[in-house]
């Protein structure tokens, strides 16, 4: 019998079987998600790719973390029992939110590489700087490649460059959003996975999370970057299958 097929089955027998809802990172499509999908299914796990408004679903209008939360409690509120949330850099900035207002919904939280830890930093500044600039553009950037390329050089921000103009504002409105202080309010069961050589959510945002919500558990990768939920699919996999039985 093929070792994911022995894992379900044990999953089923023990009735440890969970509803995981992953909500995705900035990203504008979710298939790299697919084969972590596929092995938490192998692993007796019902893992559903949440489309995240203003990225992988259309927004009307920018939103804030607020807005994010809501609309993750319509999903949340048709599950007979309670799910695990599964966040990936901004998806983890909406699942701490979501777990500071809504723990009785939760069963448990899973962080990869999360955001949610805010920054002052000189280049955040100016960054913020660049990206309020460049809201008031508007259109005429959208229109410029050039001015496309002279941003993400200045931003390293490819996601946000690339973005609608209300994904933007979006962005803008989360991205000073620090959940530090709720954090050690969170009492639920909750896994924190992180890449080694993160960049872009470093390391030490990590260990903060690790220091702030009671009885975390931190699994670091090694020479995984910013997703390793992509580029080291057995030992995230293995991570979060082993947290959620034990």
């Amino acid at each position: 019998m093929p070792e994911g097929s022995c894992l379900a089955e044990k999953a089923q027998t023990m009735g440890a079987m969970k509803k995981i809802l992953i909500l995705h990172g900035w990203a504008y499509e979710a298939i790299q998600w697919e084969p972590l999908v596929k092995r938490l299914k192998e692993s007796g796990h019902d893992a559903v790719i949440l489309k995240i408004p203003g990225l992988t679903e259309k927004i009307d209008r920018p939103w804030n973390i607020d807005d994010y939360v809501s609309w993750l409690h319509k999903y949340v509120e048709r599950e007979k029992n309670k799910v695990i949330l599964l966040g990936h850099s901004n998806g983890g900035r909406i699942s701490l939110a979501y777990a500071v207002k809504h723990p009785e919904h939760i069963d448990a939280l899973i962080l990869v590489d999360s955001a949610g830890i805010y920054h002052n930093e000189m280049s955040i500044r100016t960054k913020r700087a660049v990206f309020n600039a460049l809201a008031k553009m508007g259109k005429k950037f959208t229109k410029s490649e050039s001015l496309r390329r002279i941003l993400y050089k200045l931003t390293h921000e490819q996601d946000y460059v690339n973005a609608s103009v209300n994904s933007r504002e979006t962005m803008k409105n989360v991205i000073t959003v620090d959940l530090s202080t709720q954090m050690p309010s969170i009492k639920i069961p909750t896994l924190i996975i992180w890449g080694e050589n993160d960049t872009t959510t470093p390391i030490s945002d990590g260990m903060i999370m690790h220091k702030l919500i009671p009885n975390a558990k931190m699994v670091i990768i090694k020479q995984a970057r910013h997703s390793p939920q992509f580029t080291h699919v057995a030992q995230v996999g293995d991570a979060i299958v082993t947290f959620i039985q034990s």
